[in-house]
């Protein structure tokens, strides 16, 4: 079953109840008037169109394939002889001949507790399918969030690079008409056109972003990549890690998908043990049997047959110490899931303290003052009042604020949602903001 665990996606969310979109009322629509999907919708989509969920609902059915099988007798076996039988006496006269033949049924009936260890093993595979299903989704979701925060991410800093780009561009077509004279205004032109030559580059490469994200989430969904999909405003808050630190690691040790997983590996491995000792024991064959001669006299034969294996030369040995093997092996890998699990939960709680510390210092409206910065510096470049110096630097740091903050965010996300998967618990990390950002 370690098809089934996937620490190597690192977008896990699982029972976590996360609102995206301007507030909880419009959040519960599907489409806004404008045509654009909530997240939370495009999360459920995700949940029930994604290709991949088949492979393992099939592996479900698979496994209660196997129930069916552990459970059910070995069919009886149909055994018989036909043919002819001669007679002679002592002195060599033949005294009799005629048709001879037996027949028998069998029925194989195994070792007290062994069909119930076979049907435990195989309810373990189902319980362990079931969780691979379940941790499979969680990802999922996980995964469509973080597709939907890149693209609306991504969209938001093309945007403001569009519009830096755009403040270059009309500013160079100003002064190419001015025609500057001097070195000065010359060198000033050159290092406009070199930053829109660059800004456009950024909003080329932003918008290449959002769209690989919007690809990304029609995979999940199960829609063509080229699919239309207008995504509705995304808004996150974060609040305050409630839980310390060894709360939340002997959370993580108990709750955790992949030490679950491993658990019920243990589970499982056990049952091999006792089945492989009870396996020393071979199934035991009855049934009647029947025969019947008429060579001279004739004879019918009607009875019982019982065939019991001697366990002389193989008691099964080499199975059983491999079964306990396997089982120390489970063992082993359980404490090192507990152990992955607290590490991984102290780490995210570390990341999203202090993206959450880093959150808290922001003006709330920090982006709109820098976006009012930068208008402002083009404005009063033009007039000769701010030089290129302070112009440049607050086109530059009013980008790099957004893209900041957006880092920022997507971390403390990252975080927050791998915490609520490795605890199973709802820690209440994101929720709707108190009111919407302007930016």
């Amino acid at each position: 079953m370690s098809k089934f665990i996937f620490y190597h996606l690192r977008w896990p969310v699982l029972a976590t109840l996360i609102m995206f979109g301007s507030g909880s009322a419009q959040a519960a629509q599907p489409v806004n008037g404008s045509g654009a999907v909530a997240p939370d919708v495009l999360v459920n989509e995700v949940l029930e169109k994604n290709p991949e969920l088949a492979l393992y609902r099939s592996e479900i059915d698979a496994a209660k394939g196997a129930r069916k099988t552990a459970s059910a007798l070995s069919n009886p076996e149909f055994s018989g002889s036909l043919g002819r039988k001669r007679v002679w006496d002592e002195e060599g006269e033949l005294t009799g001949e005629g048709a001879a033949g037996e027949a028998s049924v069998m029925q194989s009936l195994e070792w007290p507790g062994r069909i119930g260890l076979r049907r435990a093993i195989a309810e373990r595979d189902i319980e362990l399918a079931e969780l691979g299903l379940e941790q499979f989704r969680a990802v999922l979701a996980g995964q469509a969030k973080s597709a939907i925060y890149d693209a609306a991410a991504a969209q938001e800093l093309a945007a403001a690079t569009r519009e830096v780009a755009d403040h270059f561009r009309s500013l160079r077509e100003v002064l190419v008409q001015r025609d500057p004279a001097g070195l000065t205004p010359l060198l000033e032109t050159r290092v406009i056109e070199a930053m829109e030559l660059t800004m456009q580059r950024k909003a080329g490469e932003a918008a290449i972003a959002a769209q690989a994200a919007l690809f990304r989430l029609n995979r999940l969904r199960g829609a063509a990549a080229d699919s239309e999909l207008s995504l509705d405003r995304l808004l996150l808050s974060f609040q305050p890690l409630k839980k310390d630190r060894r709360t939340l690691a002997a959370l993580a040790s108990a709750n955790d998908l992949s030490v679950r997983l491993r658990e019920l590996e243990l589970a499982r491995q056990g049952f091999r043990v006792d089945l492989a000792g009870n396996e020393q024991f071979g199934a035991v064959a009855v049934g009647p049997s029947f025969s019947q001669e008429r060579a001279g006299d004739r004879e019918r034969v009607i009875g019982a047959a019982l065939s019991v294996p001697l366990p002389l030369w193989n008691q099964n040995q080499g199975n059983i110490e491999m079964a306990k093997a396997q089982k120390s092996q489970a063992e082993t890998s359980l404490d090192i899931a507990r152990h992955e699990a607290e590490r991984r939960v102290i780490e995210a709680a570390v990341i999203y303290e202090t993206r959450f510390k880093e959150m808290a210092a922001w003006r709330p409206d920090s982006v709109r003052h820098f976006k009012e910065a930068a208008e402002l510096a083009d404005r009063h470049y033009r007039l000769g009042a701010v030089p290129v110096s302070i112009y440049l630097e607050l086109q530059t740091q009013y980008l790099e604020a957004v893209e900041g903050l957006q880092s920022t965010r997507r971390e403390a996300l990252e975080a927050a949602l791998e915490l609520e998967l490795l605890t199973q618990t709802p820690l209440d990390l994101i929720g709707a903001p108190a009111g919407e950002e302007k930016q």
